[in-house]
């Protein structure tokens, strides 16, 4: 058998809640669940509904067995007669719960084994539970984290006490990570999980590039500039449109910086090899997507507001540069705009067609005739 020292156990639950950065009720509620489920070992039965309760004054456990008062019994490890609550709580009446206390003074080898297990369990989700409260109200903001492990499908980052997961789908493609090196990422959400919360994060949303560029830009939070709309393909080419709400201030040479230092700045952190577009925001869809196809000139453009659709004609050669590598332009420019873009050859264009249709041809008659006609006058 084996005491229970309730000077050494408050003790323990103090330096254990400065240990785990947990609140001291919280280990001691734990520590009371383990009591109970030790006791129940020991003396009870396993459907008991048990609490236990540690007096530190008086240096002592108590435990509590809680029955349910009913008219006739079914389980007795739950329920009791009234007559049988009422020696426990006078006046207990069908419906009551009634309390029977006893000390708790030692326990025997395997109860005190249940003990510990529950003491560890129950700190491991108290923990957890810490974890989805300090990080919960973090989603959606640029974290910096220690490459603790590099798998071949995640990346795991050190973010204080726990570890925050980076999937290869939301990894900046090509980008190399060190172990023991310091980056930055976006807290994409925490899920719950067997295992605990899991910290998922991303360095390839469009939430990151513009929290970045928050960073850069002063004028982004007085809201002399804003980004209208973000449009990335990580690790290759971000668009952004971006407005001035003040007359007179070039919004895209805000986010530009002088000599490039801002643009510069955001492409350190995600990687040269990912070029950054910034064009102009326009509430006119035409020029807006006009900006967006850019660095293309464009001709002329059809829009179809309820298909969400537009023609773009462009001439030969600049054909190839609105559609981009591999379609990587005007993609990009139809997910910043919202707009399903086709590109056209300007020789298509409604108005290039009819000035280019062929007039009837003349026989060569007519044209002597006409010929001699204008010489006889």
């Amino acid at each position: 058998m084996q005491d229970i020292n309730v000077k050494q156990l408050v003790l323990a639950i103090t330096s254990i809640a400065e240990e785990k950065n947990l609140p001291e009720e919280t280990v001691m509620d734990v520590v009371q669940q383990a009591i109970a489920a030790a006791w129940r070992r020991d003396n009870g039965d396993r459907e008991q509904n048990v609490r236990a309760q540690l007096n530190t004054v008086k240096g002592m456990a108590k435990v509590f067995v809680m029955y349910e008062v009913v008219e006739e019994v079914e389980n007795p490890a739950t329920e009791l007669t009234v007559e049988d609550a009422q020696r426990l709580k006078q006046g207990a009446v069908i419906g009551d719960t009634v309390e029977e206390a006893y000390e708790a003074t030692s326990f025997g080898r395997v109860a005190a084994q249940t003990a510990k297990q529950v003491v560890l369990q129950k700190l491991r989700e108290a923990e957890r539970e810490v974890v989805m409260e300090e990080f919960a109200d973090k989603i959606g903001t640029v974290l910096v984290g220690t490459v603790q492990r590099v798998e071949p499908r995640v990346v795991r980052v050190e973010m204080g006490k726990t570890v925050g997961v980076l999937p290869q789908s939301e990894q900046i493609p090509g980008e190399y990570y060190s172990i023991g090196s310091r980056i930055k990422v976006f807290l994409k959400d925490v899920e719950r999980d067997s295992r605990g919360p899991q910290l998922i994060l991303t360095r390839s949303n469009e939430a990151f590039v513009e929290y970045l560029f928050s960073q850069e830009v002063p004028e982004m939070e007085t809201g002399a500039v804003e980004i209208k709309a973000i449009a990335r393909e990580a690790g290759k080419r971000t668009k952004l449109a971006v407005s001035s709400t003040v007359p007179g201030v070039d919004p895209v040479g805000t986010f530009v910086g002088g000599h490039g230092t801002r643009v510069n700045a955001v492409m350190n952190e995600i990687g040269e090899q990912e070029k950054i577009d910034i064009i102009t925001f326009d509430a006119d869809i035409k020029n807006f997507i006009v900006n967006a196809l850019s660095p293309a000139e464009i001709s002329s453009v059809e829009v179809d507001v309820t298909e969400k659709r537009a023609k773009i004609y462009v001439s030969e050669d600049q054909q190839s540069i609105a559609i981009g590598r591999g379609g990587q332009n005007v993609r990009l420019a139809s997910k910043l705009t919202g707009y399903e873009l086709d590109i056209v050859p300007q020789s298509e264009a409604p108005a290039m067609k009819a000035k280019t249709e062929k007039k009837p041809r003349k026989n060569i008659e007519d044209d002597l005739f006409s010929a001699i006609e204008e010489s006889n006058t």
